[in-house]
């Protein structure tokens, strides 16, 4: 028979590991769209895109479904990182502008 709190700390474990990956996953996401906002910012494009988002949206809504995750849950949590990532664009946008307004001047 299996000792339940050391099967509870097994199923702790585990999840504490899935937490570190998800993090260290989140950060190298935070890296990429970085030198995405950087190249918007640079080419004076706009920071959020609309018709991508809702193809991710979209995409990642199948993906959970066939993971056996919500879909809403995952939509959810899309819509909270593309928040912040948009976020993180609009302010290296302005950081652009105001460096090309100080060259000009």
């Amino acid at each position: 028979m299996t000792d339940p709190a050391r099967e509870l700390n097994r199923l702790r474990a585990s999840i504490d590991n899935l937490d570190a990956v998800l993090l260290h996953t989140l950060a190298e996401r935070f890296k990429v769209t970085e030198a995405v906002g950087r190249l918007k910012a640079e080419n004076d494009m706009p920071p959020a895109d609309p018709a991508r988002e809702a193809r991710q949206i979209g995409r990642l809504r199948q993906l959970a479904d066939e993971s056996g995750l919500d879909p809403a849950f995952a939509e959810k949590f899309l819509n909270f990182i593309v928040a912040e990532v948009i976020r993180h664009h609009e302010q290296l946008r302005g950081d652009a502008v105001a460096k090309r307004n100080s060259e000009t001047d």
